[in-house]
């Protein structure tokens, strides 16, 4: 990929780690902004996706994913390689 994915979450975030481990997994860099660490980190989450759940994943082409499924996130990363 062209530029790093970023993900907005938190380390207390489940599907946060759950996340990030997929991405880890598959070895793809990532940025990662601790929406506890970061103050302005959630308001930019919200204005991405509209929603205040996390995380948010936003990828090269500016697509951005919620909460997604291992198996969704996978398939999203397998395209954008292509």
């Amino acid at each position: 990929m062209s530029k790093p994915i970023t993900m907005y979450g938190a380390d207390w975030c489940i599907d946060c780690r759950r996340s990030k481990s997929v991405l880890d997994e598959l070895g793809v860099a990532y940025d990662y902004v601790d929406l506890e660490a970061d103050i302005t980190g959630a308001e930019r989450a919200y204005a991405i996706s509209g929603r205040t759940n996390i995380p948010v994943i936003v990828f090269a082409d500016d697509s951005h994913m919620v909460e997604p499924s291992d198996a969704d996130l996978r398939r999203r990363v397998a395209a954008l390689q292509r």
